[in-house]
């Protein structure tokens, strides 16, 4: 099949959604089917065309951590795609370059994609700045029943994600297709101790010393605050174990995180390393001695599934979304604001022992998101949505 990915956001950008339609591309692209990206282009003003990616340029709304708003419409694009002749679009976001895919399915009277990745109602603060929140959310699901309009099918990535979207009004077809996880990029047999030692030193991080880790963008709706607190908690009942947090990646909550550091008195152990190549994450995960996010505005939760798959314990803030995955006790950990400090303070005692039954429980539990598997759904997807359009 010819298949056309429309996305706002791509490698080198590091996120979800870039990290998701990526190994997208790739699956598809090992099968044998012909893909092009249609994508912005974070650095430059103009439309540019590269191993098979059209980059498109758009205005950075740096209140977004670095968003490109790009416009509805390209004619150097468009042109590509009448040229390329897609059986399907698949569109991974919602404005500029999402948009734009959606009206060229229709003006080529193609089967159109929509996965829905990002809950959008939970940033409606960047822009509201917390007025009018209840018309900002409503607006947000107005917009969705119009988009539903355009779109052939949806993909979910979890249920929680369907019965949002059937909440809302949304009477489409809508399948649940986790996204697939690179296990063997990941696996601890695969490790570069070279690689990791050299990062130990690069953070100043001592071979004592247990590694927390949080790896993604640092935003609001992140919650990494509440770590630091769990953490600083953690610190005051036990301030002779030899302990580092480390942050990767960048976003407009970073300075806030740092005073926060400060304020708490734990500077010293905590690390913002900075961003890292979405081709490097597993050398991040293969640093970390446990990995923690106090996020539940999560779609899936690809960190963690990345996380389980580099054989790291998990901590997590409970979140529906994450039901069957994680098994307090079993396959990781849940947390709430209050009892951080005692999971953690529990992960860094665990006996080996212990540690391999949740390691091996864990790879159990990720199993159904091989990439295998995530290629065969979104496959049936795409020719059931192609011969709609025949």
């Amino acid at each position: 099949m010819r298949i056309v990915l429309a996305t706002d956001t791509y490698p080198p950008e590091i996120n979800g959604v870039a990290t998701s339609t990526y190994n997208l591309c790739k699956t598809l692209k090992a099968h044998g089917h012909e893909v092009l990206v249609l994508a912005t282009n974070p650095s430059g003003k103009e439309t540019i065309f590269e191993d098979g990616v059209i980059r498109i340029p758009g205005i950075e709304l740096k209140k977004l951590y670095g968003y490109r708003a790009s416009p509805f419409y390209n004619r150097k694009a468009m042109k590509a795609l009448y040229d390329f002749k897609p059986d399907v679009i698949h569109c991974q976001t919602d404005a500029g370059i999402g948009i734009f895919g959606m009206l060229a399915a229709a003006r080529m009277k193609i089967g159109t994609i929509y996965t829905f990745h990002t809950m959008i109602e939970d940033y409606a603060y960047y822009v509201t700045k917390g007025h009018f929140d209840r018309f900002a959310r409503h607006s947000v699901r107005w917009f969705y029943r119009r988009k539903s309009e355009l779109v052939t099918e949806f993909i979910a990535p979890s249920e929680k994600i369907k019965d949002y979207l059937r909440s809302i009004g949304i009477d489409r077809s809508v399948t649940v297709i986790p996204t697939g996880i690179e296990f063997d990029r990941f696996s601890r047999a695969n490790e570069d101790l070279a690689v990791t030692q050299t990062l130990k030193k690069k953070y100043g991080i001592k071979p004592s010393e247990f590694v927390l880790l949080s790896l993604g963008r640092i935003a609001k709706e992140k919650s990494i605050d509440i770590i630091l607190r769990g953490y600083a908690d953690y610190l005051k009942g036990n301030p002779s174990v030899p302990t580092k947090f480390l942050i990767i990646g960048l976003g407009p909550a970073e300075e806030e995180l740092k005073l926060l550091s400060v304020q708490l008195g734990i500077e010293k152990n905590v690390i913002f390393g900075g961003k890292c190549a979405p081709s490097e994450t597993q050398k991040y995960y293969h640093l970390g001695d446990c990995f923690a996010s106090a996020s539940i505005t999560e779609t899936q939760g690809l960190t963690f599934m990345e996380a389980m798959a580099a054989e790291l314990p998990v901590l997590a803030r409970y979140d529906d979304n994450l039901v069957g995955t994680i098994q307090d006790g079993t396959t990781g950990f849940f947390f709430t604001d209050d009892t951080f400090a005692e999971k953690f303070d529990h992960v860094i005692k665990m006996s080996e022992e212990e540690k391999k039954r949740i390691q091996l429980a864990a790879m159990k539990a990720i199993e159904p998101y091989s990439m295998e598997r995530f290629y065969q759904n979104i496959i049936e997807v795409y020719k059931r949505v192609s011969k709609k359009h025949w």
